[in-house]
């Protein structure tokens, strides 16, 4: 089955898995946008963008995306690069004079260094609280005092060591460079000539009503609270973006090796190798220049996380298929990553012609048997997944970790023919129905009946978690 035929199967269940993760933690607002080959095949919006005012999440508000604009800094440098008004081996120095004036060694790094997160500076300043809100963030000067104060930890090219401070520096680099500020050099080279209009290197008061409201997280207290926004200052190329998910889905597929104007397959390749492992195990996640490296399942995969106060986000693509997913959620531990590599997963199993099972019959209509029910013991999804029918457990963290597949027997019953055996394998699951043939109820594992059962209708308030 092509990928993007298997991708629309699995695109229903994909909506209703992330509606009940949202339900379930208790998300304020969550966007998700889904893309294969340039388009866009998936945008939604979960929750509220203003609980307190009791405002519905749409798929144009605006999230903090944070450390997104990693790879918006990376791009612009590699778009000046391939111009030749910089090389990446120029040292910081040459572009911020206050490095050498202030006898930093960081004067002699060069800005691929700093791109690779291999400099060794300074994650935030050795006062970051600016992160916590407890004043505002760092304006140029107070930056370069950060940097200045013990900015190099360890020696350049040394070791990985992610840095906020590296990258608002080469925002400086990008202004001294350009003669531009940072936000306009991005909004003419990238943001612009893309059409985002729902995207932009800092928070934007003109826009404020577009912006989703971000909440804190169950980590300290039993109830989320309202954060404001705030901009980000001299820190913009690191952390300040916004946008949305569908945004984002266009922005990253123009990532994708042979496709897109941004920027030469060449560059692509070397932001997106990976410079850099983050933990021990080389083969782990790990860094190119401004995009993470990781893997999910067996597929390669590049994008960023983004972690602003009030909203967690992440999008990742793959840059051989034309795969990406993008997920923005308005909470401090909000699920973005979760919800992401959960979406691949499912979309990869969906694409999946060697699945185990049997597949779905030509003549039989698979949304005949697909729904949620639940019991005392837990909830039960019956799902299309590819040409399969899948029973999935949505409360666990990852949809497939221990699916159960399913066979047609007959209109009103299905055998469960894979799975885990300390469950029901080759036992069936007998549908009950209402007079118009829709499912009300099945009898299933250890015999037991569930209900169809959807998620109810909730304040607010309750829902996301504010009381």
């Amino acid at each position: 089955m092509p990928n993007r035929a298997a991708y629309e199967t699995v695109l229903p269940y994909v909506r209703e898995w992330v509606a009940y993760k949202v339900w379930q933690l208790r998300v304020p607002g969550v966007q998700v946008a889904i893309g294969y080959g340039g388009e866009v095949l998936f945008d939604e919006a979960w929750g509220y963008a203003d609980v307190e005012a009791g405002r519905r999440l749409t798929t144009t508000d605006l999230f903090r995306i944070a450390s997104h604009s990693k790879t918006f800094t990376s791009t612009a440098l590699l778009q000046l690069a391939e111009r030749g008004s910089l090389r990446l081996d120029d040292t910081v120095g040459t572009y911020v004079p206050a490095l050498v004036d202030g006898g930093s060694p960081l004067a002699d790094a060069t800005i691929r260094e700093l791109m690779e997160m291999g400099a060794g500076v300074i994650r935030d300043g050795h006062d970051g609280d600016y992160w916590s809100l407890l004043r505002p963030f760092p304006d140029e000067q107070e930056l370069l005092a950060l940097v200045l104060d013990r900015g190099q930890k360890v020696p350049a090219g040394s070791s990985f060591n992610y840095s906020n401070l590296g990258y608002s520096l080469l925002g400086m680099v990008i202004a001294a460079v350009t003669g531009q500020s940072y936000g306009d050099f991005v909004r003419e080279s990238i943001t612009g000539p893309l059409g985002l209009r729902n995207t932009g290197p800092d928070w934007d008061p003109a826009r404020a009503d577009d912006f989703v409201v971000g909440y804190s997280g169950f980590h300290a207290d039993r109830q989320r609270h309202r954060i404001d926004h705030v901009d980000t200052h001299a820190m913009a190329a690191a952390t300040g973006f916004h946008g949305t998910a569908s945004d984002l889905v266009r922005y990253f597929s123009q990532h994708v090796i042979g496709q897109g104007t941004l920027l030469d397959d060449h560059s692509k390749r070397l932001a997106q190798r990976k410079a850099w492992s983050a933990t021990d195990d080389p083969a782990g996640r790990g860094y190119g220049a401004g995009f993470i490296v990781d893997r999910i399942g067996g597929r390669e995969v590049r994008g960023h996380s983004g972690g602003f106060p009030g909203h967690i986000t992440q999008s990742l693509f793959d840059p051989a298929s034309g795969l990406v997913v993008s997920v923005l959620t308005s909470a401090a531990s909000g699920p973005a990553t979760l919800i992401a590599t959960a979406i691949v997963t499912l979309l990869d199993a969906a694409a999946d012609g060697a699945a185990p099972g049997t597949p779905i019959p030509d003549d039989v209509d698979a949304t005949t048997f697909t729904g949620r029910f639940a019991n005392p013991w837990g909830v039960t999804d019956i799902a299309r997944i590819g040409d399969r029918l899948v029973e999935i457990d949505p409360s666990g963290p990852a949809p497939l970790e221990s699916p159960t597949r399913l066979e047609v027997v007959d209109a009103d019953t299905l055998r469960m023919t894979h799975g885990n055996r300390f469950a029901s394998v080759d036992e069936d699951v007998v549908y009950a129905r209402d007079v118009d043939g829709t499912a009300r109820s099945i009898r299933a594992g250890g015999g037991m009946t569930s209900e169809r059962w959807v998620i109810p209708e909730e304040t607010p308030e309750v829902a996301a978690g504010l009381v």
